[in-house]
């Protein structure tokens, strides 16, 4: 039996697998944000460990046998979150989370500092990483700073509770902007820009491998017959793609969630930094995945339908099951900001084209349209840093409109593949690296694609005419920058 335990951050997920990897059982417990400041977002570390103890106990009342046989446990977890903790282990400040702007200043003064950071890292200096925050820390809070003994990242500070052990996965640490991604080591250049070296660093495994034992404390808390391995674990995307199989070079997953993510392995490391391509490990060994990232995927709909007062899933009903052109309106996503292509916070939404007869069906069909647009951009800068996808499995909660599906795959003219009804999320993945951890087994035996249940073909009626709408949504982000932001 086997635990994976996914730190997000709206909740903890905790699920017990066996070792067929059926899921038995899961529990969740939310976790609620901080936002002390406008732009800030910040959580305590102790909520994360109190919620996950709260997941264990419900699997432990309610399968007491199986977590006895429990011989590996996975972590899984938002990234980038600045986790600060003094010499005796306790937490200096809330940690300052993924989706936290502050650092925006920072970012462009990291990379004055460092030119060579995007070769280093393969990546872009974005506030949500974890190097601008300590840029951050250091200039604006000095006394926590000057009394930092060691950054972690939120699952490996639920690993320092679980363990005793400072320990992080290649994957999440590739977010942090102080990795070398190609070496899959801490860069000591990276560390000094932001005052740290390699003492305040947790030590690197890969995610397939134990990176320490449960305490003995818990374990008899926890009634389990014997000490179980901790696995290195990963980052949520790289965990999920665990979860879904998606370690082969060109495997990929399109993630219609609150945000976007067009997610692909790759055998070697393969930046794009122009394009706003997210280039990282991935949890198993001598494996890198690239991302593409967008803002407001399905948060996108939810705007729309806050708007016009109505219920999602209606809106989109409402259009029916397919559509036969494009809606006369064009939909730019940028209501947070934009990160691939554009690598721009203060990028803005737009519907434009509005006319008399446009309607909410003609708006719900433009929302869901720039958004397939907007994984278009994803898919052409992964195309300019030599990265094909010929097809990609479809997930998050959009994918459950085939609707929206139909317009994605014709927008992308790539198939998408819709697997069989289950939980293939992060929390499984985690528990696979356990299974890869506890037993030496190979990950990519662990590690299968699921059924796939269906596949959305591109309609070859629509791909002409949203490769007309993809030309005009270019246009429009140049054209209304500066409109934006005056």
């Amino acid at each position: 039996m086997y635990l994976g335990i996914d730190i997000g951050t709206s909740s903890v997920k905790t699920v017990l697998v066996d070792d067929a990897q059926n899921i038995v059982a899961s529990a969740s417990e939310p976790l609620a944000v901080s936002r002390p400041h406008p732009g800030w977002s910040e959580q305590n570390p102790d909520d994360w460990w109190q919620a996950s103890e709260r997941t264990i106990d419900a699997l432990v009342a309610s399968r007491p046998a199986e977590i006895a046989a429990v011989s590996g446990i996975g972590l899984s977890g938002q990234m980038h979150g600045a986790t600060l903790l003094d010499a005796a282990g306790e937490a200096l400040r809330p940690a300052i989370l993924w989706n936290d702007g502050r650092s925006a200043k920072e970012c462009a003064e990291l990379e004055e500092a460092r030119p060579e950071s995007r070769t280093i890292t393969g990546n872009i200096a974005m506030p949500g990483f974890t190097a601008p925050k300590l840029a951050w820390l250091r200039k604006h809070e000095p006394e926590v700073f000057s009394r930092l003994a060691k950054v972690l990242l939120p699952k490996d500070y639920i690993r320092l509770r679980l363990t005793g052990t400072h320990v992080s996965d290649m994957s999440d640490s590739s977010g942090t902007l102080w990795l070398d991604v190609g070496g899959r080591r801490w860069s000591d250049a990276m560390l000094a820009a932001t005052g740290l070296d390699v003492s305040h660093m947790p030590d690197l495994v890969e995610g397939t491998e134990p990176a320490g034992v449960l305490r003995d404390e818990l374990r008899a808390r926890w009634g389990m017959a014997k000490a179980p391995v901790v696995a290195g674990g990963g980052g949520d995307n790289a965990a999920s793609a665990c979860g879904m199989g998606a370690l082969a070079p060109g495997s990929a997953f399109a993630s219609l969630g609150t945000s976007g993510v067009l997610f692909v392995s790759n055998a070697r490391f393969s930046p794009n930094t122009e394009g706003a391509v997210h280039a990282f490990c991935h949890a198993v060994p001598e494996t890198w995945h690239q991302m593409g990232v967008i803002l407001s995927a399905t948060d996108s709909l939810n705007w729309l339908a806050g708007l016009l007062n109505r219920d999602p899933a209606e809106l989109t009903a409402a259009l029916g099951e397919t559509v036969t052109a494009p809606s006369p309106v064009i939909f730019l996503p940028y209501l947070s900001g934009e990160r691939t292509p554009h690598n721009d916070a203060e990028a803005r939404g737009a519907l434009v084209g509005l006319h008399h007869g446009v309607d909410a069906s003609a708006a719900t069909q433009a929302v869901l349209e720039g958004v397939a647009y907007a994984f278009r951009d994803c898919l052409g800068a992964l195309a300019a840093a030599g990265t094909a996808i010929e097809s990609a499995v479809a997930v998050g909660g959009g994918a459950r409109s085939r609707l929206w599906l139909r317009i994605l795959a014709s927008a992308l003219n790539r198939p998408l593949e819709v697997p069989e009804a289950g939980d293939i999320g992060a929390a499984f993945g985690a528990a696979r690296l356990a299974i890869c951890a506890a037993t030496g087994a190979d990950p990519f035996k662990v590690c299968v694609p699921p059924t796939i249940d269906a596949v959305i073909e591109p309609d070859p009626a629509l791909v002409e005419q949203y490769d007309d709408g993809y030309a005009r949504y270019r246009t429009l982000y140049p054209a209304i920058r500066e409109a934006m932001n005056p």
